[in-house]
């Protein structure tokens, strides 16, 4: 079995080797070793790194991504997991889908002003009442 070290890892995959050493500290992925200073990998890590990357470009936090691991270090995936964020992803391209077209309706709006722009005028309310919102929800822990 061949061993990768830290900088091969980091150039094989595109992740600074910073945030590799971050993940082992984690205890998302395990070093078996050292090569002089290098921490030493098995390829595994490659498929590892690979979910964590996935994981982070969907919105998991590392948390949850660690989950997604079982003590062996190989994926172990809770469905329940994927069908929750999965409908998360759903709402936000909702959310994002409707802001673009809005977006695009006020670029193009014949109005003089984006100011007199009814759409506009409801975008910004919109904005501002969900900032409100955020901002009134009570502190997990706080009295």
């Amino acid at each position: 079995m061949k061993f990768l070290d830290i900088s091969e890892i980091s150039k094989q995959t595109g992740i600074a080797a910073s945030a590799i050493r971050y993940y082992e500290e984690k205890g998302l992925i395990t070093s078996i070793g050292r090569r002089g200073l290098k921490r030493l990998f098995g390829p595994e890590v490659l498929d590892q790194l690979a979910l964590i990357t996935l994981g982070r470009s969907a919105g998991f936090s590392l948390d949850e991504i660690g989950s997604m691991f079982g003590p062996d270090g190989r994926p172990a995936l809770s469905r329940p997991m994927l069908h929750g964020k999965a409908g998360d992803l759903d709402r936000q391209i909702e959310r994002l889908s409707a802001l673009r077209d809005m977006i695009r309706h006020v670029a193009e709006c014949p109005a003089p002003s984006h100011m007199e722009c009814p759409k506009f005028q409801q975008l910004i309310r919109l904005s501002g009442k969900r900032k409100r919102d955020r901002s009134r929800r009570p502190v997990p822990g706080v009295a």
